[in-house]
């Protein structure tokens, strides 16, 4: 009896003690504990924040260094004598730093251009962003290396002072005054001379005379304040049939048209001269190569006669 007894009683103890631990409802006692021993794990958990390097003692943190003062200085612009040549902008691409301009005898010619090119309208100093297609421009250009650059671009002024180049269509000595077709601008240009009006054919005065229907003129000229142009210099580029000779370096080839551009080694300036059908071009010639060419003026352009290739550059 006494064994049976301590088995009942060892079995009461083991119901008591499984029944303390059977799982208890929500919100007991039990879950209590089980969350205050979890809890303070779960809440030191914190998403790490990334620490700041400590600045150097010997930097200033209001300094910040300027992208453009990393690039190299632009080299100067090589000392050459400038060509000055006149135009309208028929394209400008801002991106490669080139324009495109539709220059005497309706040709066109790629120029470059960077921040060293210094652009004035009138007097004044503008900018770059004053470029806009369809704008009458005056350039000083230079060759440099290949290419055309231009030195410093100058905008049409709203002052009535300017220069044109072209063909002279009427000569009235009568009213003294002068008709210029210039193909840059869409309608011609008549400009008065009088006694203070300067002839001149390359460095040398010449009389008014001289002058004649189908010349090659380039004018400047300032206006009177009352819509009349008045000529204060008048040159004679070229008279009708008569030869010239050009020696220099090829600044632009258009063999579809035969059109030459040379940057002429007697006086730096730049001169268009066009192929005649009977003059075959040579493989050899492109930009760059020194030629020597006999033209004839003819009608309103230069047209070569003869083509020697003296060197053919770089």
């Amino acid at each position: 009896m006494k064994h049976i007894a301590k088995v009942a009683v060892s079995s009461l103890l083991l119901g008591s003690l499984a029944y303390a631990q059977a799982p208890s409802e929500p919100g007991s006692s039990a879950s209590a504990a089980t969350s205050s021993v979890v809890s303070p794990v779960e809440s030191s958990i914190e998403p790490v924040r990334p620490v700041a390097p400590e600045a150097s003692k010997d930097t200033d943190p209001d300094i910040v260094a300027d992208p453009a003062s990393l690039l190299p200085d632009l080299p100067p612009v090589p000392r050459a004598k400038a060509t000055l040549i006149g135009g309208t902008v028929e394209r400008l691409d801002r991106v490669r730093d080139q324009l495109t301009v539709r220059v005497f005898g309706g040709s066109r010619m790629n120029i470059l251009f960077d921040p060293r090119t210094r652009v004035y309208r009138g007097g004044a100093e503008a900018t770059l962003a004053d470029l806009r297609e369809g704008e009458r421009i005056y350039l000083d250009t230079i060759l440099d290396g290949n290419t055309v650059f231009a030195r410093s671009i100058r905008l049409k002024s709203e002052q009535a002072i300017g220069e044109s180049q072209g063909i002279v269509l009427k000569y009235r000595t009568d009213r003294g005054e002068i008709t210029v077709r210039d193909a840059i601008s869409p309608t011609p240009l008549r400009v008065r001379f009088n006694s203070s009006t300067q002839f001149l054919q390359g460095d040398h005065r010449v009389p008014a005379s001289k002058l004649s229907e189908g010349c090659l003129v380039a004018v400047k000229f300032s206006s009177e304040g009352n819509g009349h142009e008045v000529a204060r210099e008048i040159s004679i580029l070229a008279l009708p049939g008569t030869r010239y000779t050009f020696a220099g370096q090829v600044v632009h080839v258009d063999l579809r048209t035969g059109l030459l551009v040379i940057n002429s080694a007697t006086d730096r300036k730049t001169y268009e001269v066009y192929l005649d059908p009977s003059v075959a071009p040579d493989e050899n010639l492109h930009a760059g190569a020194v030629v020597t060419v006999v033209t004839n003026f003819e009608g309103s352009r230069y047209v070569a006669r003869s083509l020697t290739i003296d060197s053919q550059g770089k």
